[in-house]
């Protein structure tokens, strides 16, 4: 299996660049949008994730695809898949 088909069954997250400021790393913040249980209000939480950036392509503000791979580091778990600008 080539490596191209190995990334089409990753899990995929969109999100915004906030920071670039370690090298080879960018971090991510991921938006979801879901209906409360109770008050059936649509609620938006956030999460950052760390994404690997081996060419520091992504700068503060893009848009970005992270896909899943093999932890680089303690808080390195995804990967930069493209910039979508």
């Amino acid at each position: 299996m080539s490596a191209e088909n190995q990334k089409a069954f990753k899990r995929k997250l969109d999100g915004v660049v906030v920071s670039v400021k370690n090298e080879k790393t960018v971090v991510v913040n991921v938006a979801r949008r879901f209906k409360h249980a109770t008050y059936s209000k649509f609620v938006t939480k956030t999460k950052k994730y760390h994404a690997h950036d081996e060419s520091s392509l992504a700068k503060v503000g893009d848009t970005v695809t992270i896909i899943e791979s093999k932890p680089y580091s303690k808080l390195k778990k995804w990967e930069l898949f493209k910039v979508n600008n």
